[in-house]
């Protein structure tokens, strides 16, 4: 019991020095994703303020506020404010960007990416009025050029923009993966890289069970029906439900931030500026990285099969193409 209570001393007083230390985080976009996403970070405790940002001002600041009321009950402290005004967000450490809209029947991959790119700039260039250096963590789709646009749109260190969708993705494969061996996900670790989407690239060689290689504990054709599942995760929940989904994106995109905010040095598959890495240059695709209080603090490199370094190559092909889109549009 003694031992207990002061671990448990210790967790609070390392929380209470983070908050000290870095204490603030924007959410832009009070959407299902940004609002599910606020919330997280409100119940991990370790923020003093949440700021959820939206163009529906008075949305954003009834989500907020709905979720400060929460904090009695499940025993939180952080602070949540929200609202269409900018200047809330003054001096954030980290900016989480969900906003965007989905994509409509009828509407092209190039109307997509035109409307939200020119959402992501905006929000980008807002944010930089009242914070110097956040770190940004970019959600909205489609994530790895919305990701670019927001880069250039700051002209900040590739080492402080990154985008989520690896950490979703493992998250997906490893509860797949959990149903299908009857174990707990806690158990399980897994890495992929590659754009966001079908091209992205499982790797079941460092996918492990406790330690032990999943390629143990499955056969190959159940592996790669589920790592087909996890390709097409997205499309499964629009399908099932009429719309994204938005509980484990929220909660992946604060997961990256309390990271970051810890100082944790975990490692996590990130949206990130490969540049000489893995023989790609200037584009951002899902890699392996070490994230801590100043961002990305390492790129880590695999040593991949030539069939793998093939699947990545022609997954940030991919990526590329639609870069160029983007780039072509001069927004």
């Amino acid at each position: 019991m003694l031992a207990l209570f002061f671990l448990t001393f210790a967790s609070r007083t390392h929380h209470r020095k983070i908050k000290e230390q870095m204490s603030k985080i924007t959410v832009v976009g009070a959407g299902n994703v940004g609002a599910t996403c606020a919330n997280v970070l409100a119940h991990a405790d370790i923020f003093n303020e949440v700021v959820l940002i939206d163009i529906q001002g008075n949305m954003a600041k009834g989500k907020a506020l709905d979720t400060w009321q929460q904090s009695s009950v499940d025993m939180y402290s952080t602070r949540l404010t929200g609202g269409d005004n900018y200047e809330l967000t003054a001096n954030s450490d980290i900016v989480i960007i969900t906003a965007g809209i989905p994509r409509k029947p009828g509407m092209s991959r190039d109307d997509l990416i035109a409307t939200n790119a020119k959402i992501v700039v905006s929000v980008t260039q807002n944010i930089l009025k009242f914070t110097k250096n956040p770190i940004l963590i970019v959600v909205s789709n489609p994530l790895d050029v919305m990701t670019y646009a927001c880069w250039k749109a700051s002209g900040l260190s590739d080492k402080r923009v990154l985008g989520m969708a690896g950490v979703l993705d493992t998250a997906r494969y490893r509860a797949f993966l959990a149903e299908a061996l009857n174990v707990s996900p806690k158990d399980i670790q897994a890495m992929l890289m590659g754009g966001h989407g079908d091209t992205m690239v499982p790797l079941p060689r460092y996918t492990t069970v406790s330690g032990i290689p999943v390629t143990e504990l499955i056969n190959k054709e159940k592996l790669a029906a589920i790592i087909e599942r996890t390709k097409t995760g997205g499309g499964e929940l629009v399908n099932l439900m009429g719309t994204s989904a938005w509980y484990a994106p929220g909660a992946a995109a604060a997961q990256m931030a309390i990271s970051i905010i810890k100082d944790e040095k975990r490692i996590m598959p990130c949206c990130v500026r490969l540049n000489g890495q893995y023989k790609l240059k200037d584009v951002f695709v899902g890699a392996p990285v070490k994230l801590g209080r100043k961002g990305i603090l390492e790129i880590v490199k695999l040593r991949l099969k030539k069939e793998e370094m093939e699947l990545l190559h022609q997954s940030a092909a991919a990526v590329k193409e639609v870069a160029d889109a983007f780039d072509a549009m001069n927004l």
